[in-house]
């Protein structure tokens, strides 16, 4: 059978043999703009039981269309789909049998031809729909060949926690945006083009979790979403459809380490702990708590039980580094190896350690919210870190959501606003 499939007929044929297993290659109409406001051209399928891959026509210039929602129902049918991206995937294709390779850590993949280099800076919003299929093809077959050798590697124990609840996570607030007044958007940020992620005054972010410590970074279109001035005014930009709640988590490390060594505050609110401790102010404990924590223990304050353990599980964990060569973090499962990290030591380690733990945490946490909104008008539109933003639309829902960090037993501060400024 050639490898065009172009009509309904030629795609009935090739659906004769049922397909377990297959790697596909989502091609958007523009490989730049967000997934929320794009739409598929091509889709690039290499089925393990055929040694020839397919390109299934969508929408391009040089060919025929197949219906999408045709395509659709063949890649639902299919037991097992690999994607470089289940993130991005699941905008065009929602289906539960999708499964995503960026958790194995596959190498970048440089894979453009000239054809793409040649067109990569044209504005044309449906730029894909003119490359050449051909080019297209060969693009995929050389990213097949890459992939490939990831997976025939085994899949570690920890693949499951990011494929089926970290990647869904994530997407449940990307897709929802946050809406912007563009007028002073446009006074504070300059993204590389508008087109890129903003529709209908709404920006998207896009969150990567393929970070060393697997803690997301959320940068798109020249904009990083993490670390959003606060001082400038710029955050005004962002508003919301009813009015914004951002929940903070209160000193989340210092208490994340306080699970990891079995420590207890008793309820106590975690800075004032310290203060006490330390015999200085509620701010003033804040910055010596977070500079031991990253950056080692005081010998001032070696006495105190909380540093005395925390030193302890350190040393332990780094002993197992050392003499196996890997650290596997709690809750996620996720492997530190020691020959994929560069100038390693034991703060550093531990460090990485509790941004996975709460990268994890927060996964749970996030997975609660999307059950609890389901089907209401409130929506989580941004994460960081320790602070969750939401655009509230339901009477009630900030006590419910407040439940959910209780049940986590995390201690919490609430901002109220019509803006993200919150001044």
């Amino acid at each position: 059978m050639y490898w065009l499939i172009e009509t309904e007929e030629q795609l009935e044929y090739f659906t004769q043999n049922p397909i377990k297993e297959a790697f596909i290659e989502i091609i958007p109409l523009h490989d730049q703009i967000h997934p929320a406001i794009n739409d598929v051209s091509l889709v690039y399928i290499k089925p393990f039981n055929d040694a020839k891959a397919y390109m299934l026509c969508i929408d391009h210039s040089e060919t025929f269309s197949v219906n999408k929602t045709t395509i659709g129902a063949l890649i639902q049918s299919i037991d097992k789909v690999w994607v470089r991206d289940k993130k991005s995937a699941l905008y065009y294709f929602p289906f539960k049998n999708i499964c995503c390779l960026s958790p194995l850590n596959p190498t970048y993949i440089q894979s453009d031809t000239q054809a793409h280099i040649h067109f990569q800076n044209t504005d044309y919003p449906r730029l894909n729909r003119i490359i050449p299929v051909s080019k297209h093809y060969e693009k995929c077959e050389n990213i097949y060949k890459q992939v490939i050798q990831v997976l025939s590697q085994p899949i570690p124990d920890y693949y499951s926690f990011y494929n089926e609840k970290v990647i869904l996570a994530f997407f449940g607030i990307e897709r929802n945006g946050i809406k912007i007044n563009k007028q002073q958007f446009n006074e504070h940020y300059h993204p590389t083009k508008d087109i890129y992620s903003i529709y209908d005054d709404r920006i998207y972010t896009q969150y990567n979790l393929s970070t060393t410590t697997r803690r997301p970074s959320n940068a798109f279109n020249g904009i990083n979403f993490a670390a959003l001035n606060k001082d400038s005014g710029a955050r005004s930009s962002f508003i919301p459809n009813n009015k914004f709640v951002e929940i903070d988590i209160s000193a989340y490390h210092p208490h994340l380490a306080a699970r990891l060594i079995g420590y207890d505050f008793q309820g106590l609110d975690v800075h004032s702990a310290f203060a006490e401790m330390y015999g200085v102010s509620y701010e003033e404990s804040k910055q010596i708590t977070f500079r031991q924590l990253y950056g080692g223990i005081y010998k001032q304050y070696e006495h105190l039980v909380y540093f005395q353990q925390v030193k302890t599980f350190i040393n332990r964990m780094w002993n197992e580094f050392e003499a196996t060569g890997k650290y596997k973090v709690p809750i996620s499962g996720y492997i530190f190896e020691k020959d994929k990290l560069d100038n390693m030591n034991p703060q550093k380690l531990f460090n990485y350690v509790l941004q996975n733990v709460e990268s994890a945490v927060n996964t749970y946490i996030l997975m609660d919210i999307h059950k609890l909104l389901r089907g209401k008008q409130t929506k989580i539109v941004l994460y960081t870190y320790d602070s969750f933003l939401f655009d509230i639309g339901d009477e009630g829902i900030e006590e419910e959501l407040g439940e959910i960090f209780k049940k986590y037993k995390l201690q919490i501060k609430t901002k109220h606003g019509t803006n993200y400024d919150f001044k």
